[in-house]
Protein backbone atom coordinates (compact mmCIF):
# COMPACT_ATOMS: atom_id res chain seq x y z
CA UNK A 1 0.00 0.00 0.00
CA UNK A 2 2.80 2.42 0.52
CA UNK A 3 4.16 2.29 -2.63
CA UNK A 4 0.65 3.04 -4.43
CA UNK A 5 0.53 5.62 -1.76
CA UNK A 6 3.70 7.13 -3.24
CA UNK A 7 2.84 6.46 -7.24
CA UNK A 8 -0.88 7.57 -6.85
CA UNK A 9 -0.18 10.82 -7.09
CA UNK A 10 1.86 13.38 -9.85
CA UNK A 11 4.15 15.91 -10.13
CA UNK A 12 3.42 18.23 -13.76
CA UNK A 13 0.83 15.91 -14.86
CA UNK A 14 3.13 13.18 -14.92
CA UNK A 15 1.60 10.54 -12.68
CA UNK A 16 3.84 8.59 -9.86
CA UNK A 17 6.56 11.23 -10.30
CA UNK A 18 8.45 12.89 -7.78
CA UNK A 19 8.80 16.56 -7.16
CA UNK A 20 11.92 18.39 -5.58
CA UNK A 21 11.15 21.46 -4.45
CA UNK A 22 13.55 23.92 -5.13
CA UNK A 23 16.09 25.15 -1.82
CA UNK A 24 14.94 22.04 -0.67
CA UNK A 25 11.88 20.66 1.71
CA UNK A 26 12.42 23.92 3.53
CA UNK A 27 10.65 25.21 0.16
CA UNK A 28 7.33 24.13 0.54
CA UNK A 29 6.79 25.13 3.99
CA UNK A 30 8.32 28.59 3.01
CA UNK A 31 5.98 28.57 0.40
CA UNK A 32 3.15 27.85 3.02
CA UNK A 33 3.88 30.24 5.22
CA UNK A 34 4.22 33.20 2.85
CA UNK A 35 0.58 32.35 1.50
CA UNK A 36 -0.77 32.10 5.27
CA UNK A 37 0.56 35.75 6.01
CA UNK A 38 -0.52 37.57 2.98
CA UNK A 39 -4.47 35.83 3.86
CA UNK A 40 -3.31 37.38 8.09
CA UNK A 41 -2.19 34.47 9.88
CA UNK A 42 0.01 35.02 12.57
CA UNK A 43 3.06 32.70 12.70
CA UNK A 44 5.10 31.77 15.60
CA UNK A 45 8.26 29.41 15.76
CA UNK A 46 9.94 27.89 18.51
CA UNK A 47 7.36 28.08 20.37
CA UNK A 48 6.75 24.27 21.97
CA UNK A 49 2.98 23.20 23.12
CA UNK A 50 2.77 21.93 26.66
CA UNK A 51 -1.11 21.75 26.58
CA UNK A 52 -4.34 21.88 24.54
CA UNK A 53 -6.68 24.36 26.85
CA UNK A 54 -10.31 23.16 27.71
CA UNK A 55 -13.00 24.85 28.39
CA UNK A 56 -16.41 23.91 30.66
CA UNK A 57 -18.21 21.63 28.18
CA UNK A 58 -14.22 19.67 27.40
CA UNK A 59 -14.09 21.41 24.32
CA UNK A 60 -10.97 22.85 23.29
CA UNK A 61 -10.53 26.16 23.33
CA UNK A 62 -6.67 27.07 23.03
CA UNK A 63 -3.41 26.37 23.81
CA UNK A 64 -0.37 26.94 26.38
CA UNK A 65 3.11 26.74 25.33
CA UNK A 66 6.30 26.28 27.57
CA UNK A 67 6.96 29.95 28.45
CA UNK A 68 3.31 30.27 29.64
CA UNK A 69 1.54 31.80 27.05
CA UNK A 70 -2.01 30.80 26.81
CA UNK A 71 -3.25 31.15 23.23
CA UNK A 72 -7.04 31.54 22.82
CA UNK A 73 -9.03 29.84 19.51
CA UNK A 74 -12.51 28.95 18.34
CA UNK A 75 -10.62 25.80 16.88
CA UNK A 76 -7.06 23.88 17.35
CA UNK A 77 -5.85 21.70 14.70
CA UNK A 78 -2.94 19.57 15.74
CA UNK A 79 -0.54 18.24 13.51
CA UNK A 80 1.52 16.79 16.12
CA UNK A 81 1.39 12.74 16.41
CA UNK A 82 -2.32 10.82 17.30
CA UNK A 83 0.04 9.95 20.43
CA UNK A 84 1.54 13.32 21.67
CA UNK A 85 -1.96 15.06 20.72
CA UNK A 86 -4.17 12.98 23.15
CA UNK A 87 -1.53 11.72 25.25
CA UNK A 88 0.35 14.30 25.71
CA UNK A 89 -1.15 17.80 25.50
CA UNK A 90 -4.44 16.56 27.05
CA UNK A 91 -5.37 15.87 30.64
CA UNK A 92 -5.41 12.75 31.90
CA UNK A 93 -8.84 10.99 31.71
CA UNK A 94 -9.77 13.51 29.20
CA UNK A 95 -10.90 10.74 26.75
CA UNK A 96 -13.39 8.32 26.34
CA UNK A 97 -11.75 5.07 27.13
CA UNK A 98 -12.11 2.71 24.23
CA UNK A 99 -10.64 5.79 22.20
CA UNK A 100 -7.71 6.30 24.57
CA UNK A 101 -6.63 2.46 24.43
CA UNK A 102 -6.90 2.82 20.77
CA UNK A 103 -4.67 5.52 20.34
CA UNK A 104 -2.27 4.07 22.94
CA UNK A 105 -2.43 0.66 20.33
CA UNK A 106 -1.43 2.44 17.53
CA UNK A 107 2.17 1.29 15.82
CA UNK A 108 4.62 3.76 15.69
CA UNK A 109 7.54 1.12 14.82
CA UNK A 110 9.96 2.98 12.37
CA UNK A 111 12.28 0.96 10.06
CA UNK A 112 14.34 4.46 8.82
CA UNK A 113 17.65 5.50 9.45
CA UNK A 114 18.30 8.50 7.47
CA UNK A 115 22.02 10.07 6.60
CA UNK A 116 22.40 13.52 4.95
CA UNK A 117 25.72 13.55 3.00
CA UNK A 118 27.78 16.87 1.62
CA UNK A 119 29.91 15.94 -0.88
CA UNK A 120 32.88 17.53 -2.72
CA UNK A 121 31.71 16.03 -6.30
CA UNK A 122 29.50 13.91 -8.07
CA UNK A 123 29.52 10.34 -7.61
CA UNK A 124 31.16 8.48 -10.80
CA UNK A 125 28.89 5.03 -11.26
CA UNK A 126 30.28 1.87 -12.66
CA UNK A 127 27.57 0.78 -14.21
CA UNK A 128 27.13 4.17 -16.24
CA UNK A 129 30.12 6.68 -16.37
CA UNK A 130 29.83 10.40 -15.83
CA UNK A 131 30.80 11.73 -19.65
CA UNK A 132 32.20 14.63 -18.24
CA UNK A 133 33.69 15.48 -14.87
CA UNK A 134 31.15 16.67 -11.98
CA UNK A 135 28.72 16.76 -14.86
CA UNK A 136 24.81 15.61 -13.83
CA UNK A 137 23.53 12.82 -15.92
CA UNK A 138 19.40 11.51 -16.24
CA UNK A 139 20.73 8.59 -13.44
CA UNK A 140 21.52 11.20 -10.79
CA UNK A 141 18.50 13.03 -11.17
CA UNK A 142 16.51 9.51 -10.48
CA UNK A 143 16.02 7.54 -6.98
CA UNK A 144 19.12 4.98 -6.87
CA UNK A 145 18.27 1.95 -5.11
CA UNK A 146 21.12 -0.67 -3.76
CA UNK A 147 20.76 -3.55 -2.16
CA UNK A 148 18.01 -4.56 -3.35
CA UNK A 149 18.85 -6.82 -6.13
CA UNK A 150 17.07 -9.65 -5.31
CA UNK A 151 13.92 -10.11 -3.06
CA UNK A 152 15.77 -12.56 -0.68
CA UNK A 153 17.58 -9.10 0.26
CA UNK A 154 15.17 -7.38 1.62
CA UNK A 155 13.51 -9.84 3.35
CA UNK A 156 16.17 -10.46 4.91
CA UNK A 157 17.07 -6.72 6.12
CA UNK A 158 13.67 -6.98 6.93
CA UNK A 159 13.76 -10.28 9.67
CA UNK A 160 17.19 -8.88 11.05
CA UNK A 161 15.60 -5.74 12.14
CA UNK A 162 12.72 -7.50 13.44
CA UNK A 163 14.72 -9.49 15.49
CA UNK A 164 16.05 -6.35 16.69
CA UNK A 165 19.46 -6.51 15.02
CA UNK A 166 20.94 -3.73 12.67
CA UNK A 167 20.62 -5.60 9.16
CA UNK A 168 23.98 -6.74 7.18
CA UNK A 169 22.90 -5.40 3.92
CA UNK A 170 20.54 -2.65 4.71
CA UNK A 171 17.74 -1.62 1.94
CA UNK A 172 19.65 1.84 0.53
CA UNK A 173 17.21 4.79 -1.43
CA UNK A 174 19.69 7.43 -2.52
CA UNK A 175 19.11 10.64 -4.23
CA UNK A 176 21.50 13.33 -5.06
CA UNK A 177 18.86 16.70 -5.45
CA UNK A 178 21.80 18.71 -5.85
CA UNK A 179 21.86 17.21 -9.26
CA UNK A 180 18.72 19.23 -9.87
CA UNK A 181 19.05 22.20 -8.01
CA UNK A 182 21.89 23.78 -7.42
CA UNK A 183 20.78 26.46 -4.69
CA UNK A 184 21.65 23.15 -2.13
CA UNK A 185 25.16 23.21 -2.72
CA UNK A 186 28.32 25.37 -3.60
CA UNK A 187 29.20 24.99 -7.05
CA UNK A 188 30.76 22.10 -7.83
CA UNK A 189 29.15 20.15 -4.77
CA UNK A 190 26.45 18.41 -3.97
CA UNK A 191 24.24 16.86 -1.26
CA UNK A 192 23.14 13.17 -1.15
CA UNK A 193 19.91 12.30 0.83
CA UNK A 194 20.11 7.91 1.94
CA UNK A 195 16.71 7.03 2.85
CA UNK A 196 17.95 3.50 4.30
CA UNK A 197 15.80 0.38 6.13
CA UNK A 198 14.98 -1.86 8.31
CA UNK A 199 16.70 0.12 10.95
CA UNK A 200 15.64 -1.16 14.79
CA UNK A 201 14.91 1.59 17.48
CA UNK A 202 18.17 0.39 19.03
CA UNK A 203 21.14 -0.95 18.18
CA UNK A 204 22.01 -4.83 18.39
CA UNK A 205 21.29 -6.11 21.99
CA UNK A 206 19.63 -2.96 23.02
CA UNK A 207 22.57 -0.58 22.00
CA UNK A 208 21.69 2.85 21.86
CA UNK A 209 22.01 4.52 18.72
CA UNK A 210 25.58 6.84 20.30
CA UNK A 211 27.48 8.44 18.07
CA UNK A 212 29.86 5.04 17.23
CA UNK A 213 27.05 2.96 16.57
CA UNK A 214 26.11 5.90 13.85
CA UNK A 215 29.76 5.73 12.04
CA UNK A 216 29.86 2.33 12.13
CA UNK A 217 26.56 2.23 10.37
CA UNK A 218 27.05 5.28 8.12
CA UNK A 219 30.10 3.71 7.26
CA UNK A 220 28.33 0.47 6.17
CA UNK A 221 26.36 2.57 4.07
CA UNK A 222 29.01 4.15 2.28
CA UNK A 223 30.98 1.05 1.89
CA UNK A 224 28.02 -0.48 -0.48
CA UNK A 225 27.86 2.91 -2.41
CA UNK A 226 31.76 2.72 -3.00
CA UNK A 227 31.21 -0.45 -4.10
CA UNK A 228 28.78 0.89 -7.12
CA UNK A 229 31.28 4.53 -7.02
CA UNK A 230 34.37 4.13 -6.17
CA UNK A 231 36.06 7.28 -4.85
CA UNK A 232 32.29 7.73 -3.35
CA UNK A 233 34.00 7.91 0.59
CA UNK A 234 36.88 10.47 -0.63
CA UNK A 235 34.09 12.79 -1.69
CA UNK A 236 32.51 13.27 1.73
CA UNK A 237 32.70 16.05 3.51
CA UNK A 238 30.41 15.71 6.14
CA UNK A 239 27.53 13.72 7.30
CA UNK A 240 24.51 13.66 9.85
CA UNK A 241 22.71 10.41 10.93
CA UNK A 242 19.30 10.04 11.62
CA UNK A 243 17.88 6.84 13.55
CA UNK A 244 14.52 6.64 14.51
CA UNK A 245 15.36 7.83 17.94
CA UNK A 246 16.76 11.21 16.45
CA UNK A 247 14.02 11.34 14.30
CA UNK A 248 11.89 11.18 17.07
CA UNK A 249 13.68 13.95 19.44
CA UNK A 250 14.65 16.79 16.72
CA UNK A 251 11.13 16.55 14.53
CA UNK A 252 8.80 14.85 17.34
CA UNK A 253 7.51 11.79 15.45
CA UNK A 254 6.49 9.30 18.10
CA UNK A 255 8.77 6.36 17.70
CA UNK A 256 10.52 7.82 14.70
CA UNK A 257 7.80 6.96 12.28
CA UNK A 258 7.82 9.51 9.82
CA UNK A 259 3.97 9.07 8.62
CA UNK A 260 2.83 9.58 11.81
CA UNK A 261 2.20 5.61 12.44
CA UNK A 262 2.08 3.04 10.28
CA UNK A 263 0.55 2.85 6.88
CA UNK A 264 -0.88 -0.43 7.65
CA UNK A 265 -4.60 -1.23 6.34
CA UNK A 266 -5.36 -1.49 9.86
CA UNK A 267 -4.10 1.71 10.01
CA UNK A 268 -5.93 3.37 7.35
CA UNK A 269 -9.66 5.53 5.83
CA UNK A 270 -11.70 5.63 8.66
CA UNK A 271 -8.89 3.90 11.46
CA UNK A 272 -7.09 6.84 10.93
CA UNK A 273 -6.09 7.06 13.66
CA UNK A 274 -8.97 5.66 15.42
CA UNK A 275 -11.89 3.32 14.38
CA UNK A 276 -14.03 5.05 17.05
CA UNK A 277 -13.55 8.46 16.15
CA UNK A 278 -12.68 8.78 12.15
CA UNK A 279 -9.87 12.01 11.65
CA UNK A 280 -9.80 14.76 11.43
CA UNK A 281 -12.65 14.85 14.68
CA UNK A 282 -11.71 13.92 17.89
CA UNK A 283 -14.12 12.90 21.05
CA UNK A 284 -12.63 17.12 22.28
CA UNK A 285 -15.02 19.21 20.66
CA UNK A 286 -12.89 22.06 18.41
CA UNK A 287 -9.71 20.26 18.34
CA UNK A 288 -8.99 18.80 14.67
CA UNK A 289 -6.29 16.44 13.56
CA UNK A 290 -4.53 18.00 10.78
CA UNK A 291 -1.13 15.68 10.13
CA UNK A 292 0.18 12.78 8.29
CA UNK A 293 -1.39 10.89 11.60
CA UNK A 294 -5.16 11.36 9.97
CA UNK A 295 -6.87 10.05 7.29
CA UNK A 296 -5.83 9.71 4.28
CA UNK A 297 -1.92 9.18 6.04
CA UNK A 298 1.76 10.31 5.58
CA UNK A 299 3.72 11.74 2.19
CA UNK A 300 4.17 15.31 0.93
CA UNK A 301 0.46 15.96 -0.56
CA UNK A 302 -1.03 18.07 2.41
CA UNK A 303 -4.36 16.35 1.83
CA UNK A 304 -4.79 15.75 5.94
CA UNK A 305 -4.21 19.64 6.26
CA UNK A 306 -6.62 19.96 3.52
CA UNK A 307 -9.50 18.14 5.00
CA UNK A 308 -9.16 19.15 8.51
CA UNK A 309 -9.05 22.61 7.33
CA UNK A 310 -12.31 22.27 5.33
CA UNK A 311 -13.71 20.39 8.29
CA UNK A 312 -13.00 23.89 10.72
CA UNK A 313 -14.05 26.38 8.31
CA UNK A 314 -17.70 24.22 9.27
CA UNK A 315 -17.71 24.24 12.79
Amino acid sequence: YVLLHHVMAQVAGVRGAWGYPEGGMGGVTQAMARAATEAGADIYTNQSVTRVLLGKENEAVGVETEDGTQVYAKTVLSNATAYTTFLTLLPSGTLPKEFEASIKAVDYTSPVCKINVALKCLPNFKANPNIEPNTAMPHHRCTIHLNCEKMELLDEAYMQALQGRIPENPMIEMTIPSSCDSTLAPPGHHVALFFTQYTPYHGDNGRPWDANLKKEYANKIFGVVEKYAPGFRDSIIGYEVLPPPDLECIFGLTGGNIFHGAMSLDQLFISRPSLSHPSPFTPISGLLLCGSGAHPGGGVMGAPGRLAALSALQL
